[in-house]
């Protein structure tokens, strides 16, 4: 009773806090924020990755990726309908099996993205050196990605429609690139190129989805300001949605442009596959607008999640798993400014010191078990009725079969990739390894902070 007495109290605190913040992302801005963190630099170079395993039959793969993501959008719009909390994932979680189960989450949420988000402004870093050789040095590589920070940290501060604005116009810059490939290119398809030998087999297909998989990923980061977000109970299911088949649209249409204009050479080109393909039917000034077109990609998600992310570290604040000093609100800008410095402090020193590269490995794994618990917390939570607000949540026929489907589907990815005898599975095997020792060392943070707590005013 008292464990059910302290969960329900906190959710109470977190609802208090949470009142602090502008619900100022509306339909149009958390879409973009979806699309902005699915849709990253990777798409610019995976689909010779996709096409090296099953050739022509590549767009089965994002087909197959789609599905799987539709069952886990909608265990997100679910949830994300009843639990209108900052920190997204981790709050669906935290209010459907309390706070230890809620920041383990957090914690693999946490450090994949700042693993992720310093790997991305390395990324960044490098590309503009290509572009200004001058800017290439160490030394001006940490000026470049402290530049980037600094004004991404001073866009958020300011409030969060500042932040979600930056978001939609970077989101638009990004896929300018991408769509003048799109347009263009459909006109220039070999039809001969898109013709199946045969129907791929069940083990190159699986490891395609599984390194495709997490192309698809990213609506977890967007979804963290739900705190923020107007009538989440109707805009989180609309955006989710609209976002996934906005992405997939363009995933497909990419990678059957490449395809048909590369044909098998499309395999040759791991670097900058759609840099290649637009030189074929654009020249040399094609090549050039797609490779601009990965580091605008690049900066879009560093934008997207500066806006996202540093969410977490206030809802650690706001929850006691940080002292509360975390989740301090600027009392102008009513934005979590604290939380904003401190994530991109963190992955500034991350990003310069090269650290970064074990939490990525982790990072795929990571994903996956996050949403592993989010799926089984979109089950409790429809059990339950837990309602946000008292608004009328997302509900259809048969919805509590669609978790069950999205868990079986994350056992058998990991499942796949686990016993695969390729890079893909060593690279899993590891980063479960790795997901172990941080729940392990999570879960002894938690408790030790947890005993102090409850001793403190013994001693008072």
């Amino acid at each position: 009773m008292r464990e059910m007495a302290e969960e329900t109290l906190s959710i109470q605190q977190a609802e208090r806090a949470d009142h602090q913040l502008v619900r100022g992302i509306g339909l149009p801005a958390l879409t973009a924020n979806i699309i902005s963190s699915t849709i990253g630099a990777g798409i610019f170079v995976i689909p010779a990755t996709v096409a090296q395993g099953l050739g022509p039959a590549a767009p089965l793969a994002f087909v197959c990726c789609a599905i799987a993501m539709v069952l886990f959008v909608t265990c997100f719009a679910i949830a994300g309908s009843r639990v209108s909390l900052t920190g997204g994932l981790y709050a669906y979680v935290e209010v459907a099996f309390g706070r230890y189960v809620g920041f383990l989450a957090g914690m693999l949420y946490f450090l994949t993205a700042l693993g992720a988000v310093a790997g991305v402004v390395n990324v960044l870093a490098n590309s503009i050196a290509l572009v200004a050789p001058f800017l290439g040095s160490p030394v001006m590589r940490i000026v470049v990605m402290l530049a980037v920070y600094g004004s991404l940290v001073l866009i958020n501060v300011r409030g969060v429609r500042e932040g979600a604005g930056a978001v939609t116009t970077i989101t638009i810059a990004k896929l300018l690139p991408l769509l003048l490939f799109i347009c263009v290119g459909i006109f220039f398809i070999r039809p001969g190129t898109l013709t199946w030998p045969a129907w791929p087999g069940p083990k190159p297909l699986g490891d395609a989805v599984v390194l495709l998989m997490f192309a698809f990923v990213g609506i977890e980061v967007a979804l963290i300001p739900s705190g923020e977000v107007k009538n989440p109970a109707r805009t989180v299911p609309r955006s989710a949605y609209l976002a996934l088949v906005v992405t997939t649209i363009i995933y497909i249409m990419i990678q059957l442009v490449a395809q048909g204009t590369l044909g098998a050479d499309l395999a040759n080109h791991k670097d900058a596959p759609l840099a290649e393909a637009a030189a074929k039917f654009l020249g040399h000034i094609g090549r050039t607008i797609l490779l601009a077109g990965a580091t605008i990609s690049a900066f879009g998600f560093v934008t997207s999640d500066i806006l996202s992310s540093p969410r977490m570290i206030f809802a650690f604040g706001r929850d006691g798993a940080l002292p509360t000093w975390f989740a301090h609100v600027h009392p102008r800008y009513r934005s979590p400014d604290v939380a904003i410095i401190t994530y991109a402090a963190l992955a500034f020193a991350l990003s310069i010191t090269g650290t970064f590269e074990q939490l990525a490995v982790l990072s795929n794994v990571a994903v996956l078990l996050m949403y592993l618990l989010c799926c089984a917390a979109c089950w409790f939570l429809v059990e339950r009725d837990v309602r946000a607000d008292g608004a009328q949540p997302f509900n259809f026929p048969g919805m509590k079969i669609v978790p069950v489907l999205a868990i079986v589907t994350i056992a058998w990815i990991l499942g796949q990739s686990a016993i695969s005898e390729s890079s893909v599975g060593n690279d899993t095997r590891s980063g479960l390894r790795m997901a172990a020792w941080v729940l392990v060392g999570a879960s002894i943070f938690y408790f030790v902070r947890k005993s102090f707590a409850r001793a403190r005013p013994a001693h008072s």
